[in-house]
């Protein structure tokens, strides 16, 4: 079957966000649809049922903190959950829903759930009908899920949706081909949970697979924290005449924390060297990033600046060492300085977050997490000798928080030093400082977007190979393929299965 590049579909599926796209391009396209990887389910449905699930746990209600909860209810059908915008207008509206994230734990918790979101992105958003579906699909998610699992996920794709084809790709390796690699250290940073995982040649090493349960939530509730210390935030924010109560204080500063970062005020530090200016300009590095209006800003002010008064470059040089910043958050103009760049500061010593609201889940009783530099390094060293050369030449941080906060991976690279093992010259095997990757320029339509949509643009760069270039070679299941095979056609078609 000659299959079109148009009807391609890209299906990445993550701990708690879903994104999809359709029709591969020779300027890989952004996904067109990104929703929470969650389900809602009214409460009063049902009502009457003897079921105790129902009556449980506020954890999993939609007045309580998201905490990504799972909740499996074995009547509800795939037409009683709602998904993407319907679940966002009711949760606006106030309605009664039990919310459930069916891959917050890495693996599909609960079926019925999974293709209810599944069946929106592909029927409704997609617009793809059922009866003559002529999209393959290449769907990426994370490792270490068993057989049965990739055959029930290509059974409900052949059978429910009726898929022309399908392959199913590991999100660590799909990131790396975004960053023109196959051997490396992907260190993927969720909401909850850092995901750190080895790869060789395409294959993950799965002794050196490990997770963190750090993650974007306890930086802001970090930066929360740190901004109560903040007298002009809190004055304008809960004024001693009308104080907020505590929760809705925490939850108006997690606010403003997610403002800040998602528009890109946020630095992260590193005890590492950056290069000096040398002065000279690569004029064809800066057309190929599309930079060219940043540079010639930049340009100006300098000579602005060069025609200061004395005064006026001192009091420059002030305000740029304070690093003050004026945002706009609700009806209040808010200065913020330089506590915002300690955003990531817990995953590095995840003994900050100590007594901190909002970071229950590091009780004193729990085992604290490891910071992600020490887990990195105990990923690698679990892996064979031979390999941790190269694994330390790729070193690739990703997740939502790297679309918009800069500098975390180099960040990390200057605390690893420590961890490169030279008990490894006993074997003729030299460490040498560790590469940090990053998605290429190259790919314009990512230039803006950090490594957070890697495994989305890697996912489009494999299906262009299997389903276009190199179809003959079979690495994906097609409808022939599944009629003959049934849901074991996955496990052969899958290399990293074999």
């Amino acid at each position: 079957m000659s299959i079109r590049d148009s009807n391609v579909i890209i299906l990445e599926v993550g701990r708690t966000v879903v994104r999809a796209g359709i029709g591969l391009y020779e300027l890989f396209k952004q996904p067109s649809i990104e929703i929470p990887a969650r389900v809602g389910l009214r409460r009063n449905v049902f009502r009457d049922s003897a079921s105790t699930m129902l009556e449980e746990p506020l954890a999993s209600t939609s007045r309580a903190t998201s905490l990504f909860p799972q909740t499996a209810v074995p009547k509800a059908s795939v037409k009683d959950y709602l998904v993407g915008p319907a679940l966002d207008e009711a949760l606006a509206s106030g309605q009664d829903l039990i919310i459930s994230w069916p891959f917050a734990d890495g693996d599909v918790s609960d079926w019925t759930q999974a293709e209810a979101i599944w069946k929106y992105i592909l029927f409704n958003h997609l617009q793809r009908r059922r009866v003559q579906n002529e999209s393959p699909i290449l769907f990426s998610i994370v490792p270490g899920l068993s057989r049965n699992t990739y055959e029930r996920i290509c059974q409900v794709f052949f059978e429910r949706f009726n898929v022309a084809g399908f392959a199913i790709l590991e999100r660590p390796v799909a990131q790396l081909y975004a960053v023109d690699n196959l051997t490396g250290i992907v260190v993927d940073i969720g909401d909850e949970v850092t995901d750190i995982t080895t790869v060789y040649a395409g294959f993950i090493l799965y002794t050196g697979r490990t997770r963190v349960a750090l993650g974007l939530r306890h930086c802001q509730n970090y930066v929360a924290y740190l901004l109560r210390s903040n007298q002009s935030v809190m004055n304008a924010l809960s004024p001693p005449s009308n104080p907020l109560d505590p929760q809705k204080l925490h939850a108006t500063l997690l606010e403003l924390v997610k403002q800040l970062w998602q528009e890109g005020h946020i630095k992260v530090p590193s005890d590492g060297e950056t290069a000096e200016d040398d002065g000279v300009t690569n004029i064809a590095a800066i057309v190929v990033a599309g930079k060219e209006r940043a540079v010639i800003e930049s340009g100006m002010k300098k000579k602005l600046n060069s025609k200061a008064t004395v005064a006026e470059q001192a009091r420059a040089r002030e305000i740029e060492a304070l690093d003050l910043i004026t945002v706009q958050f609700r009806e209040h103009s808010l200065t913020i300085g330089k506590e915002r760049h300690r955003f990531c500061e817990p995953l590095f010593d995840p003994t900050l977050l100590a007594g901190i609201p909002g970071t229950e889940a590091l009780d004193p009783e729990a085992e604290q997490p490891l910071p992600i530099q020490e887990a990195v390094g105990n990923a690698v060293s679990q892996t064979d000798i031979g390999y941790r050369y190269k694994l330390w030449q790729g070193l690739l941080v990703t997740g939502d928080i790297t679309r918009h906060v800069k500098g975390i991976g180099v960040a990390l690279q200057s605390r690893l030093a420590p961890f490169l093992s030279y008990m490894d010259l006993q074997s003729d095997v030299l460490p040498r400082p560790v590469n940090v990757l990053s998605v290429p320029d190259y790919y314009a339509n990512y230039r803006e977007t950090g490594n957070g949509l890697a495994a989305f643009l890697g996912s489009n760069i494999v299906a262009k190979i299997i389903f276009i270039n190199e179809p003959h070679q079979k690495s994906y299941v097609s409808k022939a393929d599944y009629s003959f095979k049934g849901p074991h056609a996955i496990i052969e078609m899958t290399p990293a299965l074999l």
